[in-house]
């Protein structure tokens, strides 16, 4: 017969594991934040990596002040998507967790 702590100690160790891999898939991912109808647009991965920054031609003749605007809203564009990835990703691992006693926010 199985004791509960031996269960609940299995289904830690299971989660653990496929959060390490989770975590590691998603720095694979990327995602591209835009700005000024896609003028800017920032790459970055679910670790918040910028991999690329992209401006079209027609902003370099602007006010740097506008291009410095865009520039942050594009990463902050980035950024609520690669949480909104990320949730999505980790909420999936801890679906069917059930440990009795841990009510966890999830």
């Amino acid at each position: 017969m199985k004791s509960p702590l031996g269960n609940i100690m299995k289904q830690a160790q299971a989660m653990q594991e496929n959060l390490k891999k989770a975590q590691e898939e998603l720095a694979q991912i990327e995602v591209t934040g835009g700005a000024g109808g896609g003028l800017v647009e920032v790459t970055m991965t679910c670790r918040h990596d910028i991999r690329r920054v992209s401006i079209d031609d027609a902003l370099i003749g602007d006010e740097k002040e506008v291009l410095e605007d865009l520039v942050a809203a594009a990463v902050n564009d980035a950024v609520r998507r690669v949480e909104k990835v990320s949730q999505e990703k980790m909420g999936s691992l801890t679906a069917g967790l059930t440990i009795p006693g841990l009510n966890l926010p999830l």
